[in-house]
């Protein structure tokens, strides 16, 4: 099995590059892109749909024949909502920045008769989920119930200091619906302050995967299958990029027996 954690590579351009096949898997990519002002990402969607999030800052965007104009906003994807951009299989995209951009390019397979389509802040109300020290902060950006692609599922979530998240520890890994279904799950840490640090636990019921990893701003994560709860060190708090995507555009997970009391108490 390929390394679970990805380290960004270098701070400009293309700096994470994770494919099915990079992966070990079928369904999810993600790449993020780093941009000076006047700098141009680009890309054939081929027979793949794309979510591109702007994780900061503000860039001129095209799909297909569509001109969407100027999007983003938040200069920290501390601060708020972000905007984003669908855009389906067989088109095309750019974007071009208009101040430094942190952008944000998820895919799965792609299908059906789907149109371009901005998803400005507000689409989806913000949530608050947990009690507690288990309290986190969640933008649904491309949630199961819009109806909107055939495969993509994007969410970010804010996880204050001294906090857990992805917690109770659940999982996805079996297609095995209304019980269950098989998500492959990316995700995409950055830390406020930048040199802080969390953890994040990869782990099944038989402890064949079990692993332990540190986070570090701008560390990408992979959850082939079981059990994936994060924490956030006192102090620093960790905001993440989900991006899931598997057979059927379903979120059903199942939580570890063993911690299902602390739903409860």
């Amino acid at each position: 099995m390929p390394n679970l954690k990805v380290k960004p590579d270098g701070s400009h351009g293309r700096v994470t590059h994770v494919t099915p096949e990079s992966a070990g898997w079928t369904y999810v990519g993600f790449d993020l892109h780093r941009l000076k002002p006047g700098e141009t990402a680009s890309a054939e969607t081929g027979d793949r749909e794309v979510c591109l999030v702007w994780v900061s800052g503000k860039g001129r965007a095209k799909a297909g024949t569509k001109d969407f104009g100027l999007l983003g906003g938040r200069m920290s994807p501390f601060e708020g909502a972000p905007h984003a951009l669908y855009i389906p299989a067989g088109s095309s995209w750019s974007v071009t920045a208009d101040t430094d951009l942190e952008l944000a390019v998820c895919s799965a397979p792609g299908g059906g008769s789907y149109e371009a389509r901005a998803i400005p802040p507000g689409t989806h109300p913000a949530l608050t989920r947990g009690k507690g020290t288990n309290v986190r902060h969640v933008n649904n950006i491309m949630p199961e119930d819009d109806g909107a692609a055939h495969s993509l599922l994007v969410v970010e979530v804010i996880t204050p200091g001294g906090h857990t998240s992805s917690y109770p520890p659940h999982k996805h890994d079996q297609d095995d619906l209304p019980n269950e279904s098989f998500l492959e799950e990316t995700y995409y840490h950055r830390l406020n302050p930048p040199q802080g640090f969390g953890f994040q636990r990869v782990y099944t019921d038989d402890r064949s995967l079990d692993e332990v990893m540190v986070l570090e701003d701008g560390d990408v994560t992979l959850v082939p299958k079981g059990y994936h709860p994060c924490a956030a060190c006192h102090g620093y708090d960790l905001y993440y990029l989900n991006v899931m995507a598997g057979p059927k555009r379903i979120w059903k997970f199942h939580n570890a027996v063993e911690h299902e009391w602390l739903l409860k108490s």
